[in-house]
């Protein structure tokens, strides 16, 4: 019934097939301000420093991928955001979540809505989206606990008070999938706005069984009171697919790393209709800034949400024992519910003292985050499947092998100053404090009560040195830390409850320079230290040891308009990250060289075609404890687009993902469980706006 509201919903503003319409998009006409964009090019971020400020005064590597460049490359998930983003890497995500790797550093939580933690494990979707900040390098000082390697922050579109806008999409793929969604903006007098973005997506691909849908529904309200702007943002998400966690490994000589299995791109190795994952979140956010002087403004964020969420897999647990030989199999079903609640308050003064400007924040921010999780391990009619006759077995499952209720508490006070002196030096200094309270107990077998309480302090130091107004030189030093019940908190082992956190220590330098106003190039090398990190043991399940790890890189970036007619968004990542001291044991999903390249040529006002390459050097698909650790193959992937302007309000495009027809393997949970990337595939896109 839910579905059915939403598709009527959506095609009763469709003809509206559209991006995000551009009286509605980020300018100084919406109520709540969200940043600012030229084409390709962001100029500023209100995430960096949770103060509007330009990008070229941050000291820190910002990657944003704007509305515009979203649409022009048909991105469709997280995924699909970052695969043109060096210096991150995708990874599986046991075919049910978002799972990155930022800097060496694996996450499944380190997202944020609006500068607001959302570290649910979910696919997030992009259609209520205005753009997404990809912030390098981890800085618990603006954002708490983890951000091990970075943190990626969608910003959502808002209401604006300017124009009725009505817009949306319709858009299919050659494998099947389709997807539809709406736009709608309007002003409602006395300087009061409704926004509403809705989705409908049904999903498929080239793998085998695969299937599922997606649908969601965002109306956002907002007005302008003056001195005071309030907004007011629900979601409802239902998203139900099934869970592929790709193809396993084979071996290759003794001594040598294992490659993942060929000639299975598309075989299936769970078992249909049985794996299968579903999400049902609904998100409240609530937004209030206020000006209390012409010097100083307050703003405070609330958001709660409620996450219902399972999966259940079936999936490789071992190597093939040939191209037509077995492999083994195992399963389990993992289902979670999490009741989010976070505040967040920031006040903000801009004081000069003499000739040393100061825009000074004082920041508060509370969570309570309560979660139940249940794991099931399956058992198997038959535990091995034969490449050579596959026939999928049935499994059911067992009594909980975890049953865990957890509560996390945490509370943060924090304060920074962006101090310039004079129009050549800039100094930024942050402080944060932060408590995290867990206690939870294990249900399974003997009840068993958990808990740990950790206070942390971390401080964040940078330099901009600005020799022209357009270019600036910056250094800088940060911190953060990762409570031992990991990044999604579910429970503490005994051992885990006598150990401190996690410490993660970033030294930058770096150069920024805006070219010209819409087209930059940046510069960066850092330096990444984990301390006291946990490392499993290969082939020793459930072992491990303790260590810490060391990334090292450079970034180069290019983004803007190199002519008129030319959009570019171009960078190219060096890492090296591996065990501190012990260049032998090496991290996973860490590829060595990474180059992306997306261009958008208009021929004329109505034509314009679009060329993309990325290409990633080869990489372990987990951390290089064992010689025999699988290695994913290097690969490099084109990209093409067309697109057609029929009239101001009607538009066409046509994608090609991996248009020279790549064999290639895309990302990885584990040595068996790697994914095989999509032969050459085309999506279609019509956009209407009004």
């Amino acid at each position: 019934m839910k579905k059915l509201l939403l598709l009527t919903a959506v095609a009763a503003v469709v003809p509206a097939t559209a991006r995000a319409n551009d009286a509605a998009h980020e300018d100084d006409r919406t109520i709540l301000v969200i940043g600012h964009s030229d084409g390709y090019v962001a100029t500023n971020s209100v995430t960096a420093t949770k103060t509007d400020t330009p990008l070229i005064d941050v000291p820190q590597t910002i990657s944003v991928v704007t509305r515009e460049r979203l649409d022009d490359q048909a991105s469709r998930s997280i995924a699909d955001v970052l695969r043109y983003v060096p210096g991150t890497t995708i990874g599986q995500g046991e075919g049910n979540r978002d799972q990155i790797t930022l800097r060496g550093q694996n996450t499944t939580a380190d997202f944020f809505l609006d500068g607001v933690r959302d570290d649910v494990q979910y696919f997030r979707s992009l259609y209520n989206i205005e753009r997404v900040e990809i912030l390098k390098g981890p800085f618990a000082m603006i954002f708490g606990r983890g951000g091990s390697g970075g943190v990626i922050n969608r910003v959502q579109k808002t209401p604006s008070s300017e124009a009725l806008a009505v817009g949306g999409t319709l858009s299919a793929n050659s494998f099947g999938a389709w997807d539809i969604s709406a736009d709608v903006n309007a002003p409602i007098g006395g300087g009061a706005a409704f926004r509403l973005n809705a989705n409908y997506e049904s999903l498929d691909n080239h793998r085998d069984f695969f299937g599922g849908e997606r649908y969601a529904i965002n109306p956002y309200a907002a007005v302008d009171l003056g001195r005071w702007k309030l907004g007011l943002s629900y979601e409802y998400v239902n998203d139900d697919r099934v869970t592929d966690r790709g193809v396993p490994s084979i071996a290759t000589a003794p001594g040598q790393p294992n490659r993942p299995l060929t000639g299975h791109r598309d075989t299936f190795f769970g078992v249909p209709g049985v794996n299968r994952t579903g999400l049902e979140a609904h998100i409240v956010k609530a937004r209030l800034d206020g000006a209390l002087t012409d010097a100083l403004t307050w703003s405070t964020t609330l958001l709660y949400g409620d996450y219902d969420k399972y999966y259940t897999n079936v999936y490789a647990n071992g190597a093939a024992t040939g191209p037509a030989g077995t492999v083994s199999l195992s399963s389990y079903t993992d289902a979670t519910e999490r009741q989010n609640f976070i505040a967040q308050s920031n006040l903000l003064w801009d004081v000069d003292l003499g000739a040393i400007g100061n825009r000074i924040l004082l920041g508060l921010e509370y969570g309570d985050q309560d979660s139940t999780n249940q794991r099931r391990n399956g058992t198997l009619s038959n535990s091995t499947l034969n490449l050579a006759n596959i026939v999928y077995p049935t499994v059911t499952f067992g009594a909980p092998t975890r049953n865990t209720e957890s509560r996390v508490r945490f509370f943060s006070a924090y304060a920074q100053d962006q101090i310039a002196f004079g129009p050549h030096v800039d100094l930024v200094l942050g402080l944060r404090y932060d408590r995290f309270e867990i206690e939870g107990t294990d249900l399974a077998g003997t009840p068993r009560a958990f808990a740990r309480t950790d206070d942390k302090v971390s401080p964040r130091l940078g330099l901009i040195l600005k020799p022209r107004e357009n270019m600036s030189i910056y250094g800088s030093y940060s911190r953060s830390f990762l409570p031992r019940s990991g990044d999604q908190f579910l429970t503490l082992s005994p051992a885990q409850e006598d150990l401190t956190p996690e410490r993660m220590v970033n030294y930058e330098v770096g150069a920024k320079w805006d070219i010209r106003p819409d087209l930059n190039v940046t510069l960066a090398l850092f330096q990444l230290d984990r301390n006291n990190t946990a490392v499993p043991v290969a082939g020793v399940p459930g072992s491990q040891f303790l260590t810490d790890t060391r990334t090292r890189g450079v970034e180069l970036a290019l983004v803007g308009r190199i002519t008129p007619n030319w959009q570019v968004s171009g960078g190219y990542t060096y890492q090296d990250a591996h065990r501190k001291n012990d260049d032998s044991i090496r991290l996973g999903q860490v590829p060595k060289h990474q180059i992306a390249l997306w261009n958008r040529y208009d021929v004329n006002a109505n034509v314009g075609v679009g060329l993309g390459v990325v290409h990633q050097s080869s990489q372990f698909a987990a951390i290089r404890t064992a010689p025999t650790v699988t290695r994913l193959p290097a690969f490099t992937r084109v990209d093409a687009a067309l697109f057609f302007k029929a009239n101001e309000r009607v538009e066409f495009q046509v994608n090609v993902e991996n248009l020279l027809d790549e064999s290639y393997f895309s990302d990885a949970h584990n040595v068996n469980n790697i994914t095989p990337g999509a032969p050459i595939n085309a999506r279609f896109t019509a956009r209407v706006r009004y």
